[in-house]
């Protein structure tokens, strides 16, 4: 893959993914633009996008640089234990993220203890400026999977530092709820393990969760395609966290471009308010005016 901009839209003029006119004159229109950017808030900052874009992985700084343009994310996550390894890469990194003016979500990937947690964390504040934080423990090297035995303890020493914390999780409904009391106003359940793009893998988990916290809820890791941001965004969900969904797609800023209009899509569909699944089949054509011997 060249350095070029591969996707068949100019990135000066992404295509416009805001909702067509519903046929029902101006007010109609101006209903569903509303929806569609209504945004989300974190931490009492308003974001404008429900959709948060990772670093790593993309064949080049060009495809970054082209993909974010394309999603127009709220935030962006960066590892600062895994760019710091490679000095001279990581100032032309850095040189990057400020080029392109989007929020940085420091986070602590390849923690394993919390002291290890505690210790990148404040790091990353003075590096970044920031006190977000995306809060990573990992209990489990083969699935990536979140110490669910430490995680609330890490959290809760975040916040006690004055941290903005945004944690990586599973789908307990209990440990994201205890993160919830320790402080943390806002919670990552993962859909799948990390980089698997299965998807949601448990529905049930997922939408228990939606339905039990009032904080708001992103998804993050294990979407590999588009319908399952828009899944997740339907069942109420605030925002979802992509990495390599797009950074390993053929065509890295076309699936930038498909995932923001399913987070957005998937947002309005949540907004407008689903019908319900019925047993049986409803006939959608009205029968009034239909000869009696056809109403039968």
């Amino acid at each position: 893959m060249t350095e070029s901009n591969p996707s068949p839209y100019p990135l000066s003029a992404p295509p416009n993914l805001s909702p067509s006119p519903l046929g029902g004159g101006a007010s109609t229109q101006i209903s569903a633009d509303t929806k569609h950017t209504d945004g989300m808030d974190l931490y009492g900052e308003h974001f404008n996008s429900r959709l948060l874009l990772g670093t790593s992985r993309y064949p080049s700084p060009q495809i970054l640089e082209a993909a974010v343009l394309a999603a127009q994310p709220a935030m962006l996550t960066a590892s600062l234990r895994r760019q710091s390894a490679d000095l001279d890469g990581s100032k032309n990194f850095w040189k990057l993220l400020k080029k392109l003016n989007v929020p940085i979500l420091p986070n602590t990937a390849g923690c394993h203890r919390v002291d290890e947690v505690i210790a990148i964390a404040q790091m990353a504040r003075e590096v970044f400026e920031t006190d977000w934080i995306k809060l990573e423990l990992i209990g489990d090297d083969y699935t990536l999977q979140p110490d669910t035995l430490n995680l609330v303890e890490a959290g809760e020493k975040l916040i006690a530092l004055g941290f903005k914390v945004l944690p990586y999780t599973t789908d307990d409904l209990v440990l994201c709820q205890r993160l919830v009391d320790v402080g943390c106003k806002a919670v990552m359940p993962w859909a799948a393990p990390i980089g698997t793009g299965k998807g949601p893998i448990n529905p049930y988990a997922l939408k228990t969760l939606r339905e039990r916290l009032k904080v708001p809820l992103i998804v993050d890791a294990g979407l590999g395609v588009p319908s399952h941001a828009c899944s997740v965004m339907e069942w109420g969900y605030d925002a979802v966290l992509l990495n390599t969904a797009v950074a390993l797609a053929h065509d890295p800023v076309m699936m930038a471009y498909a995932f923001k209009g399913a987070v957005a899509s998937g947002r309005m569909a949540y907004l407008s308010g689903a019908m319900q699944p019925q047993e049986s089949a409803e006939p959608s054509t009205p029968v009034l005016g239909t000869p009696f011997w056809h109403q039968s």
